[in-house]
């Protein structure tokens, strides 16, 4: 998993975030496999960027998450590096035997429509170009929810967590069942 704040428990307690859960979950169900959280919270796709070539060579995965590109975003930054840059950790996974998983994002309207609407394209266009699998909205169900928000009004609460897997667990779970590379 390499992810920012969302998937880092940011302001949540240790262990109550939907990683945390995912693990559980895929040691009940896939004990051969562990779940590695490498998010970093305000991280960047330039940043998950950077990090990726270390820990693929340290944990060799059969399966990647990318969960990353809302930083990017808030920012402000230009969108074709964040795509360029998720395509580059899909591709340098792939190249390590992973199967690859992108998590998409969505951005307030306050952006702007334009770059809004380029910002949700981004996920889907690199999960098709990259041949991997797409979560089309992790915050899908809940995101009009604000009692499922902290209060900043951006990172979801304990409560959002489950649901946050949920997003998930349908799409990653049959990568489990055939980790090979797609």
């Amino acid at each position: 998993m390499v992810g920012d704040s969302l998937s880092a428990e940011y302001g949540l307690r240790r262990g109550s975030g939907w990683v945390p859960m995912l693990a559980q979950r895929v040691s009940q169900q896939y004990p051969n496999y562990r779940v590695v959280n490498a998010s970093i919270s305000g991280d960047t796709t330039s940043g998950g960027l950077a990090r990726l070539p270390a820990l693929l060579r340290q944990h060799a995965p059969a399966v990647v998450v990318l969960e990353l590109g809302s930083n990017d975003a808030l920012r402000g930054l230009a969108l074709d590096m964040t795509e360029r840059n998720l395509r580059a950790m899909a591709q340098a996974s792939r190249q390590a035997g992973a199967s690859v998983l992108v998590v998409g994002m969505q951005i307030p309207p306050n952006y702007g429509r334009d770059y809004t609407q380029r910002f949700a394209q981004v996920f889907p266009a690199v999960a098709e170009q990259e041949k991997a699998r797409l979560v089309p909205f992790l915050m899908e169900g809940i995101a009009t929810n604000r009692a499922m928000f902290q209060a900043d009004g951006i990172h979801p609460n304990e409560d959002a967590q489950p649901a946050l897997l949920d997003n998930v667990w349908p799409v990653l779970e049959p990568m489990l069942a055939q980790p090979a590379a797609d």
